[in-house]
């Protein structure tokens, strides 16, 4: 049996994004926008929209949380208690998957105590990374994890920026098979190394792969994100704002009209609904630790998104700012 025989199809995974689109069309009210656009308001639903992780079939909200810099905080009773704040309207508004690194100093740690403060939390789908050289330092790099967290598993283990790659994908695939993770990954955020992950994606099996992608910085989809639905693989978006230059660029710059044609209704939803509207992209994790902006990230996980044409649009549109 070929390796991923157990996976979706690529035509059965597209026709289910079809279908799970087609199921959640209108876009929540009281989810506020970052900027001052003003809210349109119409007949809505409070569903968000999933897509398919395809080796299990399983579904994840589109949206999600990146913790890098925006949880490297200290100890302090302010700082804890604003970010408790983000993320219980995180889960509040149908957020699942929050992904960190031990290399991303103490946001680990911060995780672990906000966990233990946020009330009706939902359903957490905990990611996190190896990043490290040799199998024991892994291998005690990921415990030291799971109780940072305060987790029995994690959900998702990546090998962080390719690091060790080869050493730490087998000892994942033996934590798989053991059940102390549910899947694997593998990640990057530098273009350079995206020949060598494109090669690992044609050769290795995977569950998850991690890497960059907006509405500026589009090389992935020539072929990254093809290969990854081609080979099954659900892909994790980072940099959704290219560290906020893209906001940069819009400053004083009017949303077009037509974005309520796909129920947008400010800059950050117009860039987050570019990503996951492309067939392939299974989750953005955009970080901020400010709850007016989690709430407009976590708005343009509902309503319609562009279709291919609209897509096209919105690329050429932001060309011409």
């Amino acid at each position: 049996m070929n390796a991923n025989d157990h996976r979706l199809s690529r035509r059965t995974f597209l026709n289910s994004l079809a279908v799970a689109l087609a199921a959640a069309w209108f876009a929540p009210l009281g989810l506020r926008a970052a900027e001052k656009t003003p809210i349109r308001t119409t007949t809505i639903s409070k569903t968000a929209l999933r897509k398919l992780i395809p080796a299990t079939g399983e579904t994840l909200p589109v949206i999600g949380m990146g913790t890098y810099r925006t949880f490297e905080i200290n100890d302090g009773e302010a700082a804890l208690s604003g970010l408790t704040n983000v993320l219980q309207a995180f889960f509040a508004n149908g957020g699942e998957l929050v992904d960190s690194s031990p290399m991303y100093g103490v946001a680990e740690q911060v995780i672990g105590k906000l966990l233990k403060r946020v009330k009706n939390r939902g359903k957490l789908f905990a990611a996190t990374k190896v990043w490290t050289n040799g199998k024991q330092a892994g291998i005690r790099q990921m415990e030291a994890s799971l109780q940072k967290w305060g987790l029995n598993r994690f959900d998702l283990m990546q090998i962080h920026n390719l690091r060790d790659w080869q050493t730490h994908l087998k000892t994942l695939r033996a934590w798989k098979a053991e059940g102390k993770i549910r899947y694997i990954g593998i990640t990057t955020s530098h273009g350079k190394s995206h020949r060598k992950l494109e090669k690992i994606l044609r050769n290795e099996s995977l569950d998850f792969v991690q890497f960059s992608y907006n509405i500026e910085d589009r090389d992935v989809e020539k072929r990254l994100l093809p290969l990854a639905a081609d080979r099954g693989v659900a892909v994790l978006i980072n940099r959704p704002f290219q560290h906020g230059e893209l906001f940069s660029k819009v400053k004083g710059k009017a949303l077009p009209n037509w974005a309520t044609e796909f129920d947008c209704t400010s800059w950050g939803q117009f860039f987050l609904k570019f990503i996951v509207s492309h067939p392939a992209v299974t989750c953005v994790i955009p970080a901020t630790s400010k709850i007016h902006h989690l709430q407009d990230n976590m708005a343009a996980g509902f309503g319609r998104l562009p279709n291919t044409v609209m897509r096209k649009r919105m690329v050429d549109y932001f060309a011409s700012l």
